[in-house]
C-alpha cells in the first residue's frame, strides 16, 4: 500500500474497521506523534503484532494541548510521518480531544497504549481511565506495550525547541533547580487555600466586523457587523480561573440594576464560584464594548458602557460589612481593583487590617488612566501590575525600573510584587531573593485581553504559598501564555491545561 494512500478521513477509517470487523483482528493506537521517534515505531510494531490490522488515530492540532508552541508539527505531518511505517494499515486524524468517542467509532478488538501510560493513576487528567472505561463497554481489549520509554516532549525541548534562544536557556537553567514534581506540587498546595476574590465586574462585548472602507458622505470609517460574542470579564475571570485550582473560591462583586444580566453572570462563573452580588440601584453592569476586524482580530474602537460612581453610601457600607463578616474564613483575598468603583475607600481600608494575605491588582485602564494607581493602597503582601502601571504610580516614563519597584514595596510592605513587561517577561522582587527576572512564554498571540488577570490570579495563589519567586512568576507566564491564545475571556486557564504546559516546558 502507498502510504499516502493509507490516511484518510476519520470517517472511512470506521467504515474499514467496520468492514473487517469479525473477519480479521483490528488494533488501534491513538496518540499526538508530534515528533516521531524509536519509542514510537517500537510501540507501533508492538501493537501490530497484536492484530492483523493496526489503525491508528491523531490528535488534531486544535486539541494538543500542551502549550502554545506545541505541536511542532501540524496534524498532516504527523499522519504522514505515521503512514511511513510499513506496520501501520491505516492512519486518521482524530475527531474529538480525546480516544474515547474514538473508540466507540471504531471498535477495536485491542486499544494498545504506551508503556509510560501503564498505571492509570499516574495520569492526573483521568483520560486514561475513561478510556480503559470505553474499551471494557465496546469489549475491547486494553494493552500496553513493553519497552524503554522515550518522550517527544524532552526530544522537541533538547534538539527542536521553538523558543527564543534567551527562552531555551533559562528554561535549562531552570530544570536544574526544579523538576516537574516540584511545580506540579506547588500546584497540589493550591488545592487547600480558601480564596476570597473581589473586584469590578466587567462584560467583554465582541463586535467582529468586515471593513468594507470610507463613508461617501463622511471621512468615517464603515464596517458590516458579521458575529458578536459576550465574555464574562473582571473579576468574573479572575474567579473562574481561580476555580480548577483552590479549594474553595468566594466571590464578592457590585452589578449593575439595569440591563439584566444578572442571570448571565451567574451562568458564566464555573460550578465552583460561590458568589455574592451586590446591585448597583440605577446602573448599568459595567460593559465594555469592542469592535474588532474580524479577519486580524485588530480592535478598532472601544465603548464603556458604566456607572463608575460606586455604590451609595449605606449600600457600601452594607457591602463592606459582607466582606469583612467572611474575611478572617480565608487564606487568601485578591482585591481584582479595576478602578471602576467596587472596592471603596472604606473596602481597601478594611481589607488593610482584616485580610490574612492580601493581593492586589490596580489596573490602569482608559476609564481611570492617571487616576487609580497600586498608590491608593496602603498594604499588600503581594502585588501584580504590568510596567505602564508600576511606571504610573511613580510619574516615571523612561527611568529605571528597579528602584520604582523598590519604593512601591517598601512603602506596601509587600512579600512579593510581580511587573509584567509584556515580551520582555517578568520581573519579581522580594525582600529575600532581591531582583529575578523570567522571559516571556507566549509565542502566538490571539487576544491580550484577560491575559494579566489569568497572570494575577495564579500567581496570587503561589505566592500566598511562600514559594520562591521565580517559581510564582514561572506559573503565572504560563497561564498568561495560555491566555493570549484565548479570545476574550472565552474560557478561563485550568489546571489541567497548565499542568499539561508545564510538562512540555520542564521534560
Amino acid at each position: 500500500m502507498h502510504n499516502m494512500s493509507k490516511i484518510v478521513p476519520f470517517e472511512e477509517l470506521a467504515k474499514k474497521a467496520a468492514a473487517a470487523k469479525g473477519k480479521q483482528k483490528i488494533v488501534l493506537a491513538h496518540g499526538c506523534f508530534d515528533l516521531l521517534h524509536i519509542g514510537h515505531i517500537r510501540y507501533l510494531r508492538q501493537a501490530r503484532a497484536m492484530g492483523d490490522l493496526l489503525f491508528v488515530t491523531i490528535s488534531p492540532d486544535r486539541f494538543v494541548d500542551k502549550g502554545p508552541h506545541r505541536p511542532a508539527f501540524n496534524e498532516n505531518l504527523r499522519a504522514e510521518a505515521i503512514a511511513s511505517l510499513d506496520c501501520v494499515d491505516g492512519v486518521a486524524i482524530n475527531l474529538w480531544p480525546t480516544a474515547e468517542e474514538t473508540l466507540r467509532a471504531i471498535r477495536p478488538d485491542v486499544y494498545c497504549k504506551g508503556s509510560d501510560f501503564k498505571d492509570a493513576k499516574s495520569d492526573a487528567t483521568g483520560k486514561l481511565q475513561a478510556e480503559e472505561n470505553v474499551a471494557r463497554e465496546i469489549g475491547a481489549e486494553m494493552a500496553f506495550s513493553k519497552d524503554v520509554v522515550f518522550s517527544s516532549t524532552n526530544l522537541i525541548n533538547r534538539f527542536l525547541s521553538t523558543f527564543p534562544e534567551e527562552v531555551q536557556q533559562y528554561l535549562n537553567v531552570f530544570r536544574l533547580r526544579y523538576s516537574e514534581a516540584d511545580i506540579v506540587k506547588v500546584l497540589d498546595g493550591m488545592r487547600d487555600l480558601k480564596v476570597l476574590v473581589l473586584g469590578d465586574t466587567i462584560l467583554d462585548d465582541y463586535h467582529y466586523c468586515n471593513v468594507i472602507g470610507s463613508s461617501s458622505k463622511e471621512p468615517v470609517l464603515a464596517l458590516k457587523h458579521d458575529a458578536s460574542d459576550l465574555f464574562a470579564g473582571g473579576v468574573l475571570a479572575v474567579a473562574n480561573h481561580l476555580s480548577s485550582y483552590a479549594a474553595e473560591v468566594r466571590l464578592f462583586t457590585v452589578i449593575g440594576e439595569l440591563g439584566g444580566r444578572e442571570q448571565f453572570i451567574r451562568e458564566s462563573l464555573a460550578p465552583q464560584v460561590r458568589p455574592h452580588l451586590a446591585l448597583h440601584k440605577g446602573a448599568p453592569t459595567i460593559e465594555k464594548r469592542r469592535y474588532i476586524e474580524g479577519y486580524t482580530l485588530n480592535k478598532l474602537i472601544e465603548i464603556y458602557h458604566m456607572d463608575d460612581s460606586g455604590l451609595p453610601p449605606d449600600d457600601d457600607a452594607a457591602f463592606v460589612a459582607a466582606v469583612e463578616a467572611e474575611v478572617d474564613g480565608y487564606d487568601l483575598v485578591i482585591a481584582a481593583d479595576f478602578g471602576h468603583g467596587t472596592i471603596s475607600p472604606a473596602m481597601r481600608r478594611m481589607l488593610e487590617k482584616k485580610a490574612k494575605f492580601l493581593a492586589v491588582n490596580t489596573q490602569a485602564n482608559a476609564g481611570n488612566r492617571g487616576f487609580h494607581t497600586i498608590g491608593r493602597y496602603e498594604r499588600a503582601d503581594y502585588v501584580s501590575l504590568a510596567e505602564p502601571e508600576m511606571r504610573l504610580e511613580d510619574r516615571d516614563l523612561s527611568g529605571p525600573l528597579v528602584p520604582i519597584m523598590e519604593k512601591a514595596a517598601k512603602r506596601l510592605g509587600t512579600k512579593a510584587l510581580a511587573v509584567t513587561r509584556g515580551k520582555k517577561g517578568c520581573t519579581i522582587h522580594t525582600p529575600d531573593e532581591g531582583l529575578v527576572e523570567v522571559p516571556a512564554f507566549a509565542q502566538k498571540v490571539v487576544d491580550r485581553i484577560g491575559s494579566g488577570d489569568a497572570f494575577f490570579a495564579i500567581s496570587s495563589m503561589a505566592a500566598a504559598l511562600g514559594v520562591p519567586s521565580e517559581v510564582i512568576v514561572l506559573l503565572g507566564n504560563v497561564v498568561g501564555g495560555l491566555a493570549v491564545g484565548v479570545i476574550g475571556n472565552k474560557k478561563a486557564i485550568d489546571r489541567m491545561s497548565t499542568q499539561k504546559y508545564l510538562t512540555s516546558l520542564l521534560k
